[in-house]
């Protein structure tokens, strides 16, 4: 895992980075990832609408922004995504904010389908479920933890939508949609910062 780790970051970009070669791609009318297809392209060009807005509406609370400002240790947060991919579109824009109130943070992306080994270390019930975030000691180089790919309370919905109809269909992600404006990133950012707090040791690598 450890080569798999440190071959992602040297490859990975910077939140900007990520942002323009999304918004590059869909110039040329392509989605990031393997796989081109009129519905990823759709959904990419969604995902670029969300990322603007929430760039210019996500906040950070002062509380948790003290608590990142007093993180003791500095790490990397890597993050596995797609421009395809809703959540990602959701949460990223989250963790920049997160990221930009401290000096201890550093994020970095990378794209999942470029980096099958590392996402292949970190499925979601044997899934590549994205976005995962791994949290990185940057001293070290090791993964403390990971999360993802979506918050508690958006996994629930999905999930019981799953259990009551058998599938995730465009309701479904409609209401998914709908849970993520309604929560305005608390849940991502409380999630996380607990995580960020209750790592004792970065003993996964």
């Amino acid at each position: 895992m450890k080569s798999s780790v440190a071959k992602a970051l040297f490859n990975s970009y910077s939140y900007l980075e990520y942002r323009k070669i999304i918004s590059d791609l869909l110039a040329e009318g392509k989605s990031t990832g393997e796989e081109q297809s009129e519905d990823l392209l759709h959904y990419s060009t969604l995902n670029e609408s969300r990322l603007k807005r929430l760039d210019k509406t996500i906040t950070v609370p002062e509380e948790i922004s003290l608590k990142l400002k007093g993180l003791e240790k500095e790490y990397i947060w890597l993050v596995i995504a797609e421009g395809w991919c809703g959540d990602a579109a959701q949460i990223l824009p989250i963790l920049n904010k997160m990221a930009a109130e401290t000096n201890k943070i550093d994020l970095k992306i990378v794209l999942r389908d470029s980096n099958d080994d590392l996402m292949n270390h970190f499925l979601t019930n044997g899934a590549r479920a994205i976005p995962k975030l791994l949290i990185i000691d940057k001293k070290t180089g090791k993964v403390c933890n990971h999360w993802g790919p979506r918050p508690k309370g958006a996994s629930d919905l999905i999930r019981e939508y799953k259990e009551q109809f058998g599938i995730v269909d465009e309701e479904a992600k409609t209401q998914l949609q709908l849970w993520y404006l309604h929560d305005k990133g608390l849940s991502v950012q409380n999630e996380v910062l607990e995580m960020m707090y209750s790592i004792k040791e970065c003993a996964c690598l």
